[in-house]
């Protein structure tokens, strides 16, 4: 039975020659900002200025035991960088050379060169940041160095934020009584504590590593699948640092949101319970116990990384035969939901060399889409739908999966939302299928738009006033029928000008419309027209429903 420890340890002994802490390569790098390194010291600040003596407690640290004294660390790598910065910050400042050297012991045991024992750090980064680390941070008289280098001697993110929080902590320091700083010192070595659990397994630190997430601890899922993989992977620098590419690239919430949809892609399945529950067991088990844990970088993570970062940027590349596949890419992202990326990342990992089948594929899933935009199905039916979807595709169906198909009650129920009153959905999808209509129209198709403000507005005004010519022009029998269908809709570029909605159609569309409108092709439509009464919405109506119509194979 594998042997788990844990014991309470004041900081004097965490920084002695009874630990030497080494952050493996498979780890995440150092990111405390300052913001963090300087709540901690504020923390111990309060505690020194209280008159009890009570200890202050860090949390804890998980460590592997790798042989005598020597550990790796799986959590607490934040903390223990941050502390190192703040005695080596200490010792560079206080005034006395006994009292410095010995907080130079925190940092670096100095080894006896009598015995032929060199000196060496107590804590070891990643071999990235290692050097670094050791020229700037734990080599005597080095902070003041530090916090002058420029960010092309800080290379890296952590070396920048290992520099800016020492620079944090010498600003606050420096203006310290010199007695107050030896205090501060004395509080952190000898009344502040951590908790230490170590254990022999990888296996076992990665299960407390787990629970310690699962309550509250400042982790992504991501994390400790990387500890669990990376930690059996022979070459765990290239890999700890391609997967970390990967990350960067999507950045933390996107990340988890890709674990989830490997998840779904894997499992064929929807969640049915937390993810760092279900991915281990129905995505990484077979890897890790066939003992193949680099596959799943190579084969899983990262092919669909790069997919899942095309369904972000839009980009397959500059060649004109991707340009479709980027332009379905770019309707999709439209859609108020996310139901369909993982058919979407299984198609571009599978075929991610062949255009003419993505755009194809694209195309079919847009409409599937675009059908349960407009019958504002709910989760679950969606979720349904495109499950089945994915695992025909798995088994070999392609584009003439039956799930690609519209049931004849599906086309119909999509036909009368767009006959319908359009505005009244949700904001965001009569947005969609307004958006939809200009791609259809414009001479770009494909085009989209960078304006911070897309809004809808009725041409023929929701309430106009009792004295107003829209009155005389449309019945209230009429107003009722088409105030709010796609007829009498179109795009601005600007929020809505409630004063300007009511004038009438001509002066409306001298002062209002022409103000920078006309980038919608949809909205020059209605520039074009020289009035607006009920048989010119009814006409619009018509073709406008039609062209979407025929787009989605509703008829």
């Amino acid at each position: 039975m594998q042997k788990l420890t844990a014991h309470e340890h004041p900081l004097r002994k965490i920084f002695s020659s009874d630990f030497e802490f080494k952050i493996p390569e498979y780890q995440r790098p150092y990111r405390w900002g300052t913001d963090q390194a300087l709540q901690l010291l504020d923390d111990l600040e309060e505690t020194l200025d209280r008159s009890d003596d009570e200890p202050y407690f860090l949390g804890s640290l998980v460590l592997v035991e790798q042989d005598d004294a020597s550990f790796d660390v799986i959590d607490g790598q934040q903390r223990l960088t941050t502390l190192t910065l703040l005695f080596a910050v200490l010792r560079d400042l206080v005034e006395g050379e006994e009292f410095a050297r010995n907080l130079s012991a925190r940092v670096l045991d100095p080894g006896n060169e009598l015995d032929g024992i060199p000196s060496r750090p107590r804590l070891t980064l990643r071999e990235q940041d290692a050097p670094f680390f050791r020229k700037y941070v734990q080599e005597q008289g080095q902070t003041a160095t530090l916090i002058a280098l420029t960010d092309a001697a800080a290379e890296t993110e952590p070396q920048r934020s290992i520099r800016d929080n020492a620079a944090a902590f010498r600003a606050r320091l420096s203006d310290w009584a010199d007695e107050r700083r030896r205090a501060l010192a004395t509080l952190a070595s000898t009344r502040t504590y951590l908790v230490v659990v170590s254990t022999p397994s990888l296996d076992s630190a990665y299960r407390i590593f787990s629970v310690m997430n699962a309550r509250g601890l400042d982790l992504t899922p991501a994390d400790i699948f990387k500890s669990r993989v990376i930690g059996q992977v022979a070459d765990r620098g290239d890999y700890s640092k391609r997967w970390e590419a990967a990350e960067e690239t999507l950045g933390s919430d996107a990340f988890t949101e890709l674990f989830r949809d490997i998840r779904t892609v894997v499992s064929g399945d929807r969640a049915r319970r937390e993810l760092l529950v279900e991915f281990p067991s129905q995505v990484l088990a077979p890897y890790i116990e066939s003992g193949t844990a680099a596959d799943f970088v190579d084969d899983l993570l990262l092919p669909y990384s790069k997919a899942f970062e095309r369904t972000i940027a839009f980009d397959f590349g500059p060649g004109d035969e991707w340009k479709p596949v980027n332009q379905w890419l770019k309707r999709l992202d439209m859609i108020d939901n996310r139901d369909w990326r993982p058919c979407a990342l299984w198609a571009m990992v599978e075929h991610a060399d062949d255009p003419e089948f993505l755009a194809a594929f694209l195309k079919r899933l847009e409409r599937i889409a675009a059908s349960f935009l407009l019958r504002q199905a709910y989760t679950t039916p969606r979720i349904a739908r495109y499950l089945e979807l994915l695992n025909q595709l798995k088994a070999g169906a392609g584009l003439d999966a039956p799930a690609f198909d519209l049931s004849d009650d599906e086309r119909a129920l999509s036909l009368a939302a767009l006959h319908g009153d359009i505005y009244r959905m949700q904001p965001r999808r009569a947005r969609y299928v307004l958006l939809r209509l200009d791609d259809l129209l414009a001479k770009d198709p494909g085009a989209t738009y960078d304006h911070k403000i897309i809004s809808i507005e009725h041409v023929l005004p929701q309430n106009p006033k009792g004295s107003s010519q829209w009155r005389v022009d449309f019945t209230d029998e009429q107003r009722a029928e088409l105030t709010h269908k796609l007829g009498n809709l179109l795009l601005l570029n600007h929020r809505k000008n409630s004063q300007a909605n009511n004038y009438d159609y001509a002066t409306k569309k001298k002062k209002y419309f022409d103000t920078g409108a006309a980038v919608f092709a949809l909205t020059t439509q209605v520039l074009e027209q020289d009035t607006w009464t009920p048989a010119v919405v009814e006409k619009r109506q018509q073709e406008l429903t039609t062209l979407l119509a025929k787009e989605w194979k509703l008829i």
